[in-house]
């Protein structure tokens, strides 16, 4: 049985404790403690790991993330890595001409801090020979050509989705812009990728996850979603073949246009993955809301300036008195239910629907950006764990121009509140929503301490500021850790991973400093050197 000693470091423990060395035998961690103590443990082929001075973690575990997703826009035309609205065209059109067999020009990763209001227009890719469907960087709109609205047969009398808005100009033809719903009018006209294409993009984003110190993860959505196909089949396959290395929970996709006759559909989705080491479908996630920078986060009472066709409270996608029913049931049934939730009367809804279930199933809402301060308190009162995207916690463009303004002074006072969660009890986890923002554990920790935004997550052009947003939500970097380690294993049920520990399984990180000995601001600076699941490397020296 192979064994590897950890040493030359720290080792980061529960309760932000530390230890000098840690002995892995096989699978498992077998020793943790002062160096002289577990090197004696070790036999006499034991391998030899010099942290030089760097710091060993548990691995990293993501509560919220979409890899399939990530994986197929990674081949696509990625709009991620540039900003602004000429550098958007530059690539869109050598991507174009680099693929002339595509029917369709798909991709994504567009911000709408780049448009004035926050809108592209179809005008703008109407230069095209092919449709085109580009996804919003936080996947609540797309951006269309008029070619891509013929092929739907949207018009200027083409009635909004429940869900969603068909954007239109003064006149009242549509721009080009499909918020929310809206976007399963043409999404699901693109090329469809085959299983074979899901597990490819599934393998490609594990490898690129394992280079960040991501072992395991919670799939947000498992299901068709906003032109998006069903990515089940594909985690079936890769974990029945042994190719899924990362230990996975997937979360069942609620589809708000029905009710409770989806269960029975649920639980059989659930039992198909029955019996496999990797993956398991015993989440089920309900999108409660949208998001505010369109007007669809649900929120108590009106936005303060309303634009265009914009404005009003936003949207609950579940009727909030049926979502108390569906989700007793759903718990009923041993569910974990996985809520988004943006604006505070959605986190109210969510909360309110959660009164009175079983703490051991484990639920949290996500996202969490507004939350009224009275409503702080149930998290802990209720057992509901806060599962945090700190990335999004900053000065960034989307939230000082298209945010702040239309939330009011109050309410943008309540945005990200994690150290009043923190000081009430609140249990915390947290995830990326890769591919909205960066996969990367340690630029989230970054924010969640300094609440700025990290140098390197900053392209050429992107406008931001290193002014704290509301800095006194700030967290301590042992509670930002631990949420992206033990709070995030055992949201996925997984208890014996998350921490250190004689017994736990070897999912570990060797990160190329010790961010607790350098300066806060510094904290964005740390690399993943190594990464370890179950004793294995899988990325590193």
């Amino acid at each position: 049985m192979n064994e590897i000693l950890f040493r030359g470091g720290r080792a980061f423990l529960p309760g932000g404790a530390f230890a000098e060395a840690v002995l892995v035998r096989g699978d498992r961690v077998a020793a943790v403690g002062a160096e002289t103590d577990v090197a004696r443990q070790a036999g006499p082929g034991c391998e030899t790991v010099d942290l030089d001075g760097g710091l060993l973690t548990p691995g990293f575990t993501d509560a919220h993330i979409h890899p399939v997703q990530a994986g197929l826009e990674r081949a696509k035309c990625d709009l991620a890595e540039v900003y602004g609205l000429p550098e958007y065209l530059e690539r869109i059109a050598g991507y174009a001409a680099a693929h002339p067999d595509r029917v369709w020009i798909e991709g994504g990763g567009w911000d709408m801090s780049a448009f004035p209001g926050g809108l592209p227009h179809r005008s703008q890719l109407d230069f095209l020979d092919r449709p085109a469907y580009l996804v919003q960087r936080d996947h609540h709109a797309a951006w269309v050509n008029g070619r891509a609205l013929e092929l739907a047969g949207i018009t200027r009398d083409t009635p909004d989705p429940a869900d969603g808005r068909i954007e239109r100009d003064a006149d009242g033809e549509p721009t080009g812009v499909l918020h929310e719903g809206a976007m399963e009018l043409v999404g699901p006209l693109t090329p469809r990728p085959s299983t074979a294409d899901q597990v490819a993009a599934l393998l490609d984003a594990q490898r690129y996850l394992f280079s960040l110190g991501v072992t395991a993860w919670q799939d947000a959505i498992v299901g068709p979603f906003a032109g998006s196909d069903d990515q089940l089949p594909a985690y079936l396959e890769a974990a029945s073949a042994g190719r899924l290395t990362a230990r996975v929970v997937g979360a069942l996709w609620w589809d708000r246009a029905r009710g409770a006759e989806q269960i029975p559909e649920l639980l059989e989705r659930r039992r198909s993955a029955e019996g496999l080491e990797r993956f398991r479908a015993t989440s089920v996630k309900i999108m409660q809301d949208g998001i505010a920078e369109n007007f669809t986060a649900a929120v108590i009472e009106p936005y303060c300036r309303c634009g265009g066709t914009g404005g009003g409270t936003g949207l609950s996608y579940v009727d909030p008195e049926l979502l108390k029913g569906h989700v007793a049931e759903l718990d009923r049934h041993g569910f974990q239910v996985h809520f988004h939730a943006i604006g505070e009367r959605a986190v109210r809804e969510a909360l309110d629907s959660l009164t009175g279930t079983d703490p051991a199933n484990r639920h949290h809402v996500a996202h969490l950006q507004i939350i009224e301060p009275s409503d702080v308190p149930r998290f802990a009162k209720l057992g509901v764990t806060a599962n945090l995207q700190p990335l999004w916690a900053t000065h960034h463009a989307q939230m000082d121009e298209l945010t702040i303004p239309y939330l009011g002074e109050e309410r943008s006072s309540w945005q990200y509140p994690f150290a009043d969660l923190l000081r009430t009890g609140a249990r915390f986890c947290a995830g990326s929503d890769w591919p909205v923002s960066s996969a990367d554990p340690i630029q989230g920790m970054h924010v969640a301490v300094n609440r700025t935004e990290p140098p390197s997550s900053v392209h050429a052009g992107y406008p931001t500021a290193q002014t704290p947003f509301l800095p006194g939500q700030s967290l301590d970097l042992a509670t930002a850790l631990t949420a992206y380690t033990a709070g995030s294993a055992w949201i996925n049920g997984d208890d014996d991973a998350g921490t250190i520990a004689a017994g736990n399984r070897a999912d570990l990180v060797v990160l190329d400093r010790d961010p607790f000995t350098e300066p806060a601001a510094d904290i964005w600076r740390t690399r993943v050197a190594m990464t370890f699941v179950r004793g294995e490397q899988v990325h590193g020296r």
